[in-house]
């Protein structure tokens, strides 16, 4: 008599290991969901007060590093690659290459979070954080000022920490990777994680023209 093998990946209320991943997926696209109406909720308010004052907008622009933004655009637009290429190769079950495009993955989401830490010192240097020490060279725009720029630090700081998040969980699938958990048969948090990573990375390709790009010729 044949004895059933039992995959140990597969969790007891499963009864296949394609409804776990279906499971798996819809989850994690459920997750997404509200994550979209998360940072909704920011972009509507950002496009509120932008339309309240204008001109306000136009002047706090010209205070945004469109350099250091447009150096964290290309560095997430390659990670989202880099990411893709991970999952690809653990569905080709090649471990070396998972590891290396994760591990590259993980550089270009820590040279982000970098990028940003000289962002925000410049903003600090320039007393451009909302609070008791804001300074604003225009007095017309002072109250305003601060309502943008406070827009700004929670909006970017929600995304980079969206990133911290995203970058503990590829160390994670680092981890995992180099102990042989994953294989061609079973790579779903691989799958899982990229689907993450590439959903912080549009969320930025949103932010970069919103923050950086609309409104400094007004």
């Amino acid at each position: 008599m044949a004895i059933a093998t039992h995959n140990e990946r597969l969790r007891h209320h499963f009864d296949t290991a394609e409804q776990q991943e279906e499971s798996s997926t819809l989850g994690m696209w459920v997750f997404l969901l509200t994550e979209i109406m998360f940072f909704g909720g920011m972009f509507g308010a950002y496009t509120v007060y932008r339309n309240m004052y204008p001109d306000a907008f136009a002047s706090t622009s010209r205070f945004m590093n469109i350099t250091l933004g447009a150096i964290n655009t290309v560095v997430l637009i390659t990670s989202s690659l880099t990411m893709a290429l991970a999952v690809r190769s653990a569905q080709l079950g090649v471990k070396r290459a998972l590891i290396l495009f994760l591990v590259l993955t993980l550089l270009l989401g820590c040279i982000f979070l970098g990028v940003k830490v000289v962002e925000y010192h410049e903003k600090w240097v320039d007393h451009h954080i909302p609070g008791p020490g804001f300074r604003y060279d225009d007095a017309r725009y002072f109250r305003q000022a601060q309502i943008l720029f406070f827009l700004y630090f929670a909006m970017t700081g929600m995304h980079a920490l969206h990133m911290i998040i995203g970058a503990g969980l590829l160390a994670t699938l680092i981890i995992m990777a180099r102990r042989d958990r994953f294989s061609a048969a079973w790579h779903t948090p691989v799958e899982m994680i990229g689907l993450y990573w590439h959903f912080v990375d549009i969320v930025w390709i949103f932010l970069f023209p919103l923050l950086y790009l609309i409104g400094r010729t007004r």
